[in-house]
Order: C-alpha cells, then structure tokens, then sequence
C-alpha cells in the first residue's frame, strides 16, 4: 500500500512509520507539485491540513486522510469534498498544552513580566506574587486536552469549572456547564483559558458583551482557535481596563500582518501558534494504530465528523 505523508517534516514521520511498517511504500514530501503527482496513487494520506486540502481542491482524495493537527479548519472548506473518511490528531497534545497553561498562569501570578519591565527601568520591585492555590480557572472547551489541563492544575490548589456544548459531571471540575452559563461564569474566573475547536458556533463568542463580564484582575489565554475572539473587541477591553490581561497563542490570521492592533495592545502578549506543538513520535504511534483500525474497518481516535466540524 502507498501512503503520502504530507508535512513540513516528512523525513522524521517516513522514519517512525517505515521502522514500524516497512512493507509500506511511502511518498512523503512537502512540495505541492510533487505531492499532487503522487496523491492519487496513494489511498491514505498523513499529513498538516494546509499542504492536503490544495490536492483535494484538485480533485483528489484518499480513502483515509489523518491529519496531523488536532484543527482541521482548512479540510472543512465548502468546496472541499467530504466523502472520504478523515480523522484529526487526539490523545497527543496534553501534556504540552498543560504545561503552555500552567506556565502562563505561574507567569501572572509571579508577576515575571512586570519584574522584566522594572528591571529595564532599574526600579527594584518588591511587591509579593500570589500562590495558584485558591485560584479560579474556567476552561471553555473540556475535551481531551481540556481535561489534561484541568488535571494538571488540579494538582496546584486550582479551583476548576469548565464550559462544554453540554452539561456535565466532570472531575475535576466542580462544575462543568452548557455554552449558554459563559456569561456567568467569566464573571467568576480569574484565568479563562479558552480550549473551543474552531465551529459556528464558537466563532466570535469573545466579543465586547462576554469581555464586558470578565473581571477586571482576569486573564484570557486562548489557546483554542483565533476565529473565537473579535480581535478589536479584545483590543478595546484591554485598553480599557475591563481585563488584566491576555495570551494570544492563535489568530484569525497566521502569521499576523504588521500592523494588527495586537501588536501595539496593552497587556498582549503573544505566543504564534506554539501552545502545543506535534510531536512526529506520537503522531506517528497514533497513526499506526489508526492504520490497524483502518484496516479492520473499525472506528477511528479522532475520527471527524463532518457535520459538526470536529
């Protein structure tokens, strides 16, 4: 069997896969030309979204795509096609966005970046940081790696409640409610860490209504999806003192533009798409496993569903 491997570090997936299935041929690559050329002898494809969905635009397809992010934004395109199976990345990111977060967090209440900034200035700054214990943390999205967060921080006195497309009892958390509780519970938390996949209903949902609800010591993290936050919402909050603070680790646009307003806002830092990087190790054991199930004609992990976009 012919498998494409589509990704910017193809030679590090090639190697994983080959050590386990040597009796696959592969075709991996980067370069669109080369990977058209061989797309359409290949039923599954591995890859990054952004180098396979221009081969289905081009009228190829596989039988099985696993993509290797967890967003799979640009396969959902309205002129892409959907009859085909697809599965996104899961099970692998975690720990590393666990660790993004309680970095972020620790970062605030140690007050690192205004130390860094006195500093500078040659002004001693004496003032006393905060433990995370006792803390209020909301995560808005309390899937898989949602979950790994909330354990994490668990770990660190944090009090957890969390946001879903649906009610739940989920430990953690002390709470876990549907999309329409946000307003309330932004008014409770004094870090929102935003998780969403990037669907209908999740785009625009931080506009200046939710920003106004927050606390004014609060920070946002969005590690979740650009397309949740209305960027000049946040930039007049901020600007306005209706928040502490906010991590932008992705953006309705990547790279940003010069001359975005997040570059010049108050109390913006941004983090370019780094929260959770893929590890080809990983990627490439979830892949194998995958295969089997492919191959069995079983469910897939991650395995997409075109309807709700995840």
């Amino acid at each position: 069997m012919r498998l494409l491997i589509a990704e910017d570090d193809h030679d590090l997936y090639a190697q994983h896969v080959r050590h386990a299935r040597p009796e696959l041929e592969l075709v991996a690559g980067a370069d669109l030309v080369q990977l058209a050329a061989a797309a359409g002898d290949c039923p599954v494809w591995l890859g990054q979204p952004d180098l396979l969905a221009p081969l289905l635009r081009q009228g190829l397809r596989p039988q099985w795509l696993q993509s290797t992010w967890a967003g799979i934004t640009p396969l959902l395109a309205a002129d892409l096609p959907r009859d085909y199976r697809l599965s996104r990345a899961v099970g692998i990111f975690g720990q590393v966005m666990a660790e993004y977060v309680l970095g972020h967090l620790l970062a605030h209440e140690r007050r690192l970046f205004a130390r860094l900034a006195a500093q500078v200035e040659q002004r001693w700054d004496h003032s006393l940081p905060r433990s995370l214990a006792g803390r209020r943390a909301l995560i808005v999205g309390c899937g898989e790696i949602g979950q790994a967060v909330a354990q994490f921080l668990a770990h660190f006195g944090v009090q957890l409640r969390g946001v879903a497309s649906q009610a739940r009892t989920q430990a953690p958390f002390a709470e876990v409610a549907a999309m329409d509780a946000l307003p309330r519970l932004v008014g409770w938390a004094e870090y929102v860490i935003n998780l969403l996949p990037d669907t209908p209903a999740t785009r625009d949902l931080y506009d200046a209504e939710l920003l106004a609800g927050f606390r004014p010591e609060a920070l946002l993290i969005n590690a979740g999806r650009g397309s949740a936050v209305v960027d000049d919402d946040l930039v007049a909050a901020l600007e306005q003192g209706r928040l502490a603070g906010a991590v932008i680790d992705v953006c309705r646009q990547e790279p940003l533009p010069p001359g975005h307003p997040f570059w010049t806002a108050p109390r913006l830092l941004l983090t370019g798409h780094s929260s959770a990087p893929t590890d080809p190790a990983l990627m490439a054991e979830l892949f194998l496993d995958n295969l089997v199930r492919w191959q069995a004609e079983e469910p897939l992990r991650g395995e997409v569903d075109f309807a709700r976009g995840y």
